[in-house]
């Protein structure tokens, strides 16, 4: 097992990995099919050697025996990264990660009112912070105008398509390995959004050498590094600590959006997503 310190600085790199990935969205001068397309593909491209040459029989026995939930978290995986990616073309960076972050909150009441799962008060509680700055963050969007409105919506639909995926993948990964999980599921995903750009006319080329850089850098920074870094950690450190973890993406995300983008969060933003945060925090704290 790592030493205490290895594990909090992996769990810390997953964190600031993951903040990387609103900017580099904004940063590819392209439409968010594309983007998310690429960015699974490349990821799926660099897993799938890996899992045939180092776990190929357990890749292929998941494939096999669990086709159905693995189709069913990579559509998943899919609608969510296209919708994610779309609300950033809408709305603020602050606003679109605070609310796609609150995908815990979707997976309480799923897991309640699915599975009959008992919710302590602590998180009633947490999910009517996070209710009350939804509202917040989609009052200041609704006040700016519709296509930030538009745009937050987009990301708190991104995130109930994130906790169903997280369901799905809470079952299989009790019995199923890391890189063979991520490998299929990614696979997956990544074909589910090249059908949908090539079935919408989106074009894969004709983009600038930056777009593609940018792409690049997503699939290697937030998706590999980041979530492999994040799901990597669960093994060695209590779900919760990496649950409240997460929330530094918002934060980093915002503060890395002010250099590069030139974009300050509004004071209802910021409100609304101390409220999410805080909410999460209590809920699952």
């Amino acid at each position: 097992m790592p030493g205490e310190s290895r594990r909090y600085a992996l769990l810390g790199l997953g964190v600031v990995a993951i903040s990387c990935a609103a900017v580099l969205v904004r940063l590819a001068d392209a439409p968010p099919l594309a983007v998310a397309a690429g960015r699974l593909t490349i990821a799926s491209g660099i897993l799938l050697p890996w899992a045939l040459l180092r776990h190929r029989s357990e890749f292929l026995s998941i494939v096999a025996t669990h086709t159905g939930l693995i189709a069913l978290a990579g559509l998943f995986l899919a609608v969510h990264f296209a919708l994610w990616v779309a609300s950033l073309s809408y709305t603020t960076v602050a606003s679109s990660v605070v609310l796609v972050t609150a995908n815990p909150v979707f997976v309480a009441l799923a897991s309640y009112f699915a599975f009959g799962e008992r919710l302590r008060r602590a998180t009633f509680l947490g999910i009517g912070l996070c209710i009350v700055g939804a509202g917040l963050i989609g009052y200041g969007g609704w006040r700016v105008g519709p296509e930030a409105l538009k745009g937050d919506v987009l990301a708190l639909l991104a995130a109930m398509a994130m906790a169903v995926y997280l369901l799905v993948g809470r079952r299989l990964r009790q019995t199923v390995g890391l890189v063979p999980y991520a490998t299929a599921v990614f696979s997956v995903a990544a074909v589910v959004l090249v059908i949908a750009a090539a079935g919408s006319g989106t074009p894969a080329v004709g983009y600038e050498t930056n777009t593609y850089l940018m792409i690049l850098l997503l699939a290697l920074v937030p998706q590999l590094i980041g979530h492999m870094s994040l799901n990597w950690a669960l093994r060695f450190l209590p779900a919760t600590m990496v649950t409240v973890a997460v929330l530094g993406e918002p934060v980093g995300a915002t503060l890395l959006a002010i250099p590069v983008l030139s974009e300050t969060p509004i004071p209802g933003e910021i409100a609304g997503g101390i409220l999410i945060l805080s909410g999460i925090t209590v809920a699952f704290g």
